[in-house]
């Protein structure tokens, strides 16, 4: 199957100045500076395959837009090697630029004072897309996106659903192989998700279109990604499925208790002894949460014992969601080391 994204030991450093107290620090900064390097993105090596979708996350900081940047032809690597689409990045930016589209939730690439119809069709002298295939495909694009009526509006006149899904037709208005999405429903309500969502499965299905997603709402990745690249200061700590990623850190459950009273932690706590119960504060007044292993005895057990000591008013039952298991990674530095 063809790498669409190849990366081997990339690495990007960056010098970070301080500058010295006082006048006579300030006279010696003009000659000499002190800095350090720092390396935002440490000897990283992974590939992405024609056609799939695969969620790029971790915590700020933690390396994901510097590596992006390189992927994209932005930044320069300190070292190492990237291939995107067979080319290298930097050096092949003309060319390599043609084969692939870019939304960034944070910046624009239509022209703020002019109808979007108008900026799509600069989009089209740029990528040199031949009218018939404009037609065609954009066709396909503004419907499944729902933007007809948007398209003699200003884009600053547009809400930032509407702008956004506007900014998903015109990085696909080149067909690219490779589509890279940056927080691409950050501030959209659930609806409009949802149809970025669709329309996103119906591209990859219809033109084989590889996806990366850097994201900070799980709910993407889980709905979009098989498969998940986990970034922690710099370093992969995990890229695989997300499913095995759920099954090997997620295998519990959580129990939540709304009592009629309004209990300590220390009450619940002290009830269990022999047990592994790890108690958490709900989101509502007289809530607690019970984490717990994904055991039908241990489960059984615990509400037992609750409900025994305590007067409860209500219990419910989750399973522990994808956003909770990479938060505990992140916290405990579970894969790290």
């Amino acid at each position: 199957m063809e790498k669409v994204i190849d990366v081997q030991s990339l690495r990007k450093d960056f010098k970070s100045y301080s500058s010295r107290s006082g006048l006579k620090g300030a006279f010696r900064d003009l000659f000499t500076r002190n800095y350090q390097v720092i390396s935002a993105v440490k000897d990283i090596t992974f590939s992405v395959n024609e056609g799939e979708m695969v969620g790029y996350i971790g915590e700020n900081g933690a390396g994901k837009s510097t590596s992006i940047k390189m992927l994209t032809g932005i930044l320069t690597p300190t070292s190492g090697v990237v291939r995107v689409n067979g080319m290298d990045p930097h050096r092949e930016r003309e060319k390599f630029v043609r084969t692939i589209g870019v939304v960034f939730g944070q910046r624009s690439q239509l022209w703020w004072d002019i109808a979007v119809q108008e900026s799509f069709r600069l989009l089209q002298k740029v990528y040199k897309v031949s009218e018939e295939e404009y037609q065609e495909h954009m066709g396909h694009v503004i419907e499944s996106l729902d933007i007809g009526s948007l398209l003699d509006k200003p884009v600053r006149k547009l809400s930032l659903g509407q702008r956004m899904r506007c900014e998903l037709a015109a990085a696909l208005l080149h067909k690219p192989k490779l589509l890279f999405l940056d927080e691409p429903t950050i501030g959209l309500d659930v609806l409009v998700k949802l149809k970025i969502r669709n329309f996103l499965k119906e591209m990859n299905q219809k033109y084989n279109t590889t996806i990366l997603l850097t994201t900070h709402d799980l709910s993407d990745i889980e709905a979009l990604c098989e498969r998940v690249v986990m970034l922690d200061e710099g370093k992969i700590i995990y890229d695989g499925k997300l499913a095995e990623l759920r099954s090997s850190w997620g295998d519990g459950k959580q129990i939540e208790f709304q009592f009629f009273e309004k209990v300590k932690k220390d009450d619940v706590v002290s009830l269990f002894t022999d047990l592994q119960v790890d108690w958490s504060e709900g989101d509502r007044d007289n809530v607690w949460v019970a984490n717990v292993a994904n055991d039908e005895h241990v489960v059984s057990e615990v509400i037992r014992v609750v409900v025994d000591s305590f007067r409860i008013s209500d219990i419910k039952i989750h399973e522990i969601s994808t956003e909770e298991v990479i938060r505990n990674i992140y916290e405990e530095g579970i894969l790290n080391g």
